[in-house]
C-alpha cells in the first residue's frame, strides 16, 4: 500500500510506481526535461523585448509536472493550466511547439497564435487529449470535470466513442490547478459533482503559496488538502511535488485509483515558486529575500541532480545533459523567432465549425399532424433526439423524472431514458454550462437547461470564457456541442426573478448563437437544428408562449412537424405580409421582432389591414439580416419590437444597423418599443402590464409610422 507522508488514505500503489522508478534511465529522463524547462525560463527571461507576450514558467513545480505528465497516455484527458509546461514536455510537446505559442506564430499548434502560452488544445492521436480552457484560475475545474462526467457515461452505455488503451485501459482525466485557485466558488460546484457522481477524475493542486502578491496566509483558511476534506467520498493525498520520486510515486498511486476504481481524488503538491508570478508581474516587486532563498531551498532540479549523483551517475554526465539541454532550447528559440507571423487574413477563421443543418428540410405540415402547444413541440423533439442519438443526454434542475421540468418541459423523459440520461441536478448554473464544454471535448452531446433566464448569470463565466471562446482558441479543435435551453419572458405575476429577459446581454457573447422561436413548429424544427450545430446554441422559450394560455397567442400551437423536420439556424420568416397595393402606394411599414413581440404585433395590425408586414427574426444570432434590409427596403418604415427593456438593448442595435444599411430607402427614422427602462419586472400584474409592451403601445407607434 502507498500511503502519503500526512493523510490517513490509503491507495494501492500499482506495478508501475516508486519500485520501478528508482531505474537510472527514467531518473535522467526527468532530468533531461527538467534541464530543458529550466533552459526555457532562463531564455525567456534573458529575451524579454522578444518574449514579450505575458507568460509564465514551470521554475519550482518541474518535478511534480514531470512525474504526471510521463504517466499520461493518448487516451487520457488533461486540463493543464498556464504552468505547465513541463508538464507539456513530459507529454511529447516540443519545446519548439510551446515556443510558437509563446511567441504567438502562425505555426502555433495549440490556438494559431491566438492565446497565451501553456494554454495549450491538442486532439493529436498520440498525446494526450487536451481540449482548450482558459487561463486556469479556477474555471477550468468545472470543463474538466465534464469531461469526467462524459467519460463515465460513455462507458455506461458502452460507446464506441470512449478511447480505451490497447489492452482496454480506462482513460483518466487530469485537471491541474494552483492552490490560490481552489478559493473559487466554481471549484467547489465541480468538486461536488464529481464527488456525488463518482467521476474519474485527478485534481493536481500544485501549492506554493503564493497567489500573485498575495500569500496564502492572506488568502486562505486552508489549504486544498484540507478543504478536501469536506467532500466525502473525495480521496486525498499530499505529496513533496519537489521530490521526483515522492512525485512519480503518489502521482502513479493517484492514476492507478482512478484509472481503477473510477473515483476522484485531489492530490495537493508542494511546491516551491522559483519564477515570476507571470513576465509581467516579477517577483522582486513583492517577495523578499528571506522568502526567495527559503524557495530556492526545494529547487526540483538540484535536487533530482543530488539523488543523480547518490545513484552514481557522473557529475559529467549530468553537466552534459544540462549543456544538451541549453544548446537545444537555444536553437528551438531562434527557430520559433524566425517562424512567421499569423497571416492577418486568417484573424476572424474557427469563430464556428460550419453549421450541421443549412436549408429547411422535412415535413413540417404532416397531413395527419395535430396541433400541440410549444412546449409539447418541445418535449417531443428533445425525446426524438434522445431516441436517435445515444450521446445525447438531458439535465439541469428539476428535469428528471420526478417531476420532469418546472413547466413539465421535460415530462416522461426520465422514465423514458432512465436515470444515466436524464437527471437533476444541484442549483448550479456555472455547472450546469460550464461541464458541457467537457461533455462535448469527449463527445457526448449535452442538452442542459436554467430553469429561468434570470438564473443564467451565475454561469456567465463558462459560458463567456470557456464555451464561446473554445472553437477560436482551440483555432477549431474544439467547438462545443451543447444546447442550452433556457425559459424566458414575463406573464401572469411572475415577478422580478423569474421574468427577464437576457438576449442583449447574451448577444455581447461571440461565439455563441442564440435562438428564439415563437410557435410550436419553429420550436421543434430549430430544436433539431441547435442540437446538430456543432457550436453552442442557447435556446430561449418563452414561458408565456409554451401553453398559448396568453390572450391572443393561440397561434403559437401549430400542427407538430414530423420527426425529420428542421429549421436552420439564422432563418427569418414573414408571418404577415403587407397588401402589394399598399406597398405599391408607400402606405406600408414592417415590423422586426421576435418571441411574443410576434403577437403584439398581429394584434396591433388587424387595426391596418394591408399595411402592416411583420417579420420574426426566429434566430437573434445568426441574424437573417437579407430578410431584414430586403422588407426594410422595400416598406421604408419599420418598427423593432422587443420585450426587453430598451434602453442599450439589441433591437436599439439592430435600429441603428437598419438604420445604417437602409438609410437612402427610408422614409421615416427607424422606431423602437420595448419595455419600460427597469431594473426587473415588478410582481404585481397590473405595474407588469405597465413595464411591457402591448399592442396598444404597438398600434400607436404604427398610427405615427404611417402618417410620416
Amino acid at each position: 500500500m502507498f500511503k502519503d507522508s500526512t493523510s490517513t488514505s490509503t491507495l494501492k500503489e500499482p506495478a508501475t510506481g516508486k519500485k520501478n522508478m528508482s531505474g537510472q534511465d527514467e531518473l535522467l529522463r526527468a532530468y533531461r526535461l527538467m534541464s530543458e524547462a529550466a533552459a526555457m525560463a532562463a531564455i525567456y527571461e534573458a529575451n524579454r523585448p522578444i518574449t514579450k507576450y505575458v507568460h509564465s514558467t514551470s521554475r519550482g513545480h518541474e518535478a511534480i509536472q514531470i512525474a504526471t505528465g510521463l504517466q499520461l497516455h493518448p487516451w487520457d484527458y488533461v486540463s493543464p493550466y498556464y504552468r505547465d509546461d513541463s508538464m507539456m514536455l513530459a507529454m511529447g510537446f516540443t519545446p519548439y511547439e510551446l515556443m510558437l505559442q509563446l511567441l504567438a506564430k502562425a505555426d502555433d499548434p495549440f490556438s494559431a497564435g491566438r492565446s497565451y502560452y501553456c494554454h495549450p488544445s491538442s486532439n493529436r492521436p498520440d498525446r494526450p487529449q487536451i481540449p482548450h480552457q482558459s487561463s486556469a484560475t479556477g474555471m477550468q475545474v468545472i470543463p474538466a470535470t465534464g469531461m469526467a462526467q462524459g467519460l463515465q457515461y460513455l462507458a455506461q452505455v458502452q460507446s464506441d466513442l470512449l478511447k480505451t488503451g490497447p489492452d482496454g485501459e480506462m482513460p483518466v482525466v487530469v485537471c491541474s490547478l494552483g492552490d490560490g485557485s481552489v478559493t473559487e466558488g466554481e471549484v467547489s460546484e465541480a468538486l461536488q459533482f464529481a464527488v456525488l457522481k463518482q467521476l474519474p477524475i485527478i485534481y493536481l493542486v500544485q501549492d506554493n503559496e503564493w497567489g500573485i502578491s498575495a500569500t496564502a496566509a492572506e488568502t486562505r483558511a486552508m489549504d486544498a488538502y484540507e478543504y478536501a476534506a469536506g467532500f466525502k467520498g473525495l480521496e486525498r493525498m499530499r505529496v513533496d511535488g519537489s521530490d521526483y520520486e515522492a512525485a512519480h510515486a503518489g502521482m502513479a498511486a493517484a492514476i492507478n485509483y482512478v484509472r481503477h476504481e473510477r473515483r476522484p481524488i485531489l492530490v495537493l503538491a508542494t511546491v516551491p515558486l522559483l519564477g515570476h508570478h507571470t513576465s509581467g508581474v516579477r517577483k522582486e516587486w513583492y517577495r523578499g529575500e528571506d522568502d526567495l532563498e527559503m524557495h530556492t531551498k526545494n529547487d526540483p532540479v538540484p535536487k533530482l541532480k543530488q539523488l543523480l549523483l547518490k545513484r552514481g551517475i557522473r557529475e559529467e554526465e549530468l553537466k552534459q545533459i544540462e549543456e544538451e539541454a541549453v544548446a537545444f532550447i537555444s536553437a528551438s528559440f531562434d527557430n520559433a523567432v524566425a517562424a512567421a507571423a499569423p497571416d492577418v487574413n486568417t484573424v476572424t477563421d474557427h469563430v464556428f465549425a460550419p453549421a450541421a443543418v443549412t436549408s429547411e428540410s422535412g415535413d413540417r405540415t404532416p397531413a395527419n399532424g395535430a396541433k400541440v402547444v410549444m412546449v409539447d413541440a418541445a418535449l417531443h423533439a428533445v425525446e426524438e433526439i434522445m431516441q436517435r442519438y445515444p450521446e445525447a443526454i438531458l439535465f439541469g434542475q428539476d428535469v428528471g423524472r420526478r417531476l420532469g421540468g418546472v413547466f413539465r418541459e421535460a415530462a416522461t423523459l426520465g422514465d423514458k431514458f432512465g436515470e444515466h440520461r436524464v437527471y437533476n441536478t444541484a442549483i448550479q448554473e456555472a455547472y450546469i454550462i460550464g461541464s458541457t464544454a467537457g461533455l462535448s471535448a469527449v463527445g457526448v452531446k449535452p442538452i442542459v437547461e436554467v430553469q429561468f433566464a434570470d438564473y443564467i448569470f451565475p454561469g456567465f463565466n463558462q459560458l463567456v470564457t470557456e464555451i464561446a471562446k473554445s472553437c477560436y482558441l482551440s483555432n477549431g479543435k474544439y467547438p462545443v456541442q451543447t444546447l442550452i435551453r433556457v425559459p424566458i419572458g414575463a406573464y401572469g405575476g411572475g415577478g422580478p426573478y423569474h421574468s427577464g429577459s437576457v438576449e442583449s446581454t447574451l448577444l455581447t457573447v461571440k461565439g455563441i448563437k442564440i435562438v428564439y422561436p415563437s410557435n410550436a413548429a419553429d420550436m421543434k424544427g430549430l430544436m433539431k437544428a441547435a442540437f446538430l450545430d456543432p457550436n453552442p446554441v442557447v435556446m430561449l422559450e418563452h414561458k408565456g408562449l409554451y401553453w398559448s394560455k396568453v390572450p391572443g397567442t393561440l397561434e403559437a400551437m401549430t400542427i407538430e412537424p414530423a420527426a425529420d423536420y428542421v429549421l436552420p439556424l439564422g432563418k427569418g420568416a414573414v408571418v404577415q405580409a403587407a397588401h402589394p397595393k399598399d406597398v405599391a402606394s408607400g402606405r406600408s411599414m414592417c415590423i422586426i421582432t421576435y418571441g411574443m413581440g410576434v403577437y403584439w404585433a398581429k394584434a396591433a395590425a388587424k387595426a391596418f389591414a394591408g399595411n402592416v408586414e411583420i417579420i420574426d427574426l426566429r434566430t437573434l444570432f445568426p441574424l437573417d439580416e437579407a430578410l431584414v434590409f430586403d422588407t426594410v427596403r422595400k416598406h421604408g418604415k419599420c418598427l423593432v419590437l422587443t420585450e426587453e427593456q430598451l434602453n442599450n438593448s439589441f433591437a436599439q442595435a439592430l435600429a441603428g444597423r437598419i438604420q445604417h444599411a437602409c438609410f437612402k430607402e427610408l422614409d421615416a427614422p427607424v422606431y423602437t418599443l420595448g419595455a419600460l427602462d427597469l431594473p426587473c419586472v415588478p410582481l404585481n400584474t397590473d405595474l407588469e402590464a405597465t413595464m411591457l409592451p402591448n399592442p396598444d403601445k404597438v398600434a400607436a407607434l404604427i398610427a405615427e409610422l404611417l402618417a410620416y
